[in-house]
This record gives C-alpha cells, structure tokens and sequence, in this order.
C-alpha cells in the first residue's frame, strides 16, 4: 500500500527573511513540492514493479527504490530547513548554548566548523545529535541521499545547493551562510534537538 505525503505549509518562511528573499523561498518551496510529488509519484510505482526480476546491475525495482531514497531526503531535509528557518538568529537559549560549547568549544566555534562543513559540502550540511555518542557534531552531503550517519539525527539542515541562495547572493555562498545564521528559530532547533535525544 503505497502511503502518501503532502507537501507542509511554513507561512513563517514566505515573507522576505533577514538577508533572503521571498522570491528565494517561494521557488525554493516549489522544489520541496516537486520532491513531495516525486515521493509520491514512485511510491505509486513501487506497488505495481515487477518483483521477480530485480537485478543489483540494473532492475525496475532497484532503480525505484535508490531514486526514492532521494525523494524522501528532498522532504524531510527541506522540513527540516524550513522548520527552523524565520527566527531571529542571535544568541542560543541556555540549554542549547550549554551543549554547543560543550560539544564545539563554543557557539562561535559550531558556527564556524558548520559554515566550513557547508562550504565545502555539494548539496546539504548537518547538525545532528549522535544517539549512540550523545553529543552534536556537523557532517555533509552532497545530494539528498548521501552520506547518512546512522543512529544520529539532524537537528540542524544548511542548504548549500545553489537554489538556495543565488538569486540573492549569485555565488557568494559563505555571505548566504552567514545570512543563514541570522534567521534561524533556537524555539524550533530547542524541540528538534529534545526530540532527537528521546
């Protein structure tokens, strides 16, 4: 039974933000519709694929199954940025600040290493709470669908592919980051992270 999503509603999002533009996150959102639709639309498909002939080198339902692995990543990271974006940025709450200074050294210091991280990642950069190690630490990927680390959860999600930022920083990606920090919900990373240490 093939179980479908919809796209959420950020209303938090669709204004011009400190530095990014609502032209940026209105297109930005229809790219998060496309992966909601795209989810969809193989999930659909997956139902009706051919089980018998599934091949490692090449199969219908091989093909399905990696390209919705990359569907699913377009949702749930794009939630994720979304969710957390619209905030007034600035300084962490206690108990967050406690643990990125805990974790990086200082707030400056987890600034600095995501910034890095994203700089030179090719799609997404992370901050996740490793619930084997129990503490947060940065870590790429370059598309969707690369590069997971198990058992940790993203609390944080930097788009760095180029949507995300050109039409307001053209290739100026470091300035676009930096905007980033200035938009960020500490309400919205606070639940995301109490939720990932459950």
């Amino acid at each position: 039974m093939a179980h479908k999503i919809e796209a959420k509603k950020y209303d938090a999002i669709m204004r011009d933000l400190d530095g990014i533009s609502a032209r940026t996150m209105t297109e930005h959102y229809k790219l998060y519709q496309g992966y909601v639709n795209k989810y969809n639309e193989i999930m659909g498909k997956i139902e009706a694929v051919d089980r018998a002939s599934a091949n490692q080198v090449f199969s219908d339902i091989r093909s399905l199954k990696v390209d919705l692995t990359f569907a699913i990543g377009g949702v749930k990271n794009h939630e994720l940025y979304f969710g957390h974006l619209g905030g007034k940025g600035g300084e962490p709450p206690a108990g967050i600040k406690q643990q990125l200074e805990k974790d990086f050294g200082s707030v400056e210091k987890w600034i600095a290493d995501l910034k890095a991280t994203g700089i030179a990642s090719r799609g997404w950069a992370w901050t996740a709470w490793d619930r084997d190690w129990g503490y947060l630490f940065n870590y790429a990927g370059d598309a969707q669908n690369t590069f997971p680390v198990w058992n940790a959860v993203p609390v944080v999600a930097l788009d760095v592919y180029e949507h995300a930022y050109y039409i307001d920083y053209g290739v100026a990606r470091a300035s676009y980051i930096d905007t980033f920090f200035k938009n960020l919900s500490w309400d919205a990373i606070g639940a995301n992270l109490d939720g990932a240490r459950k």
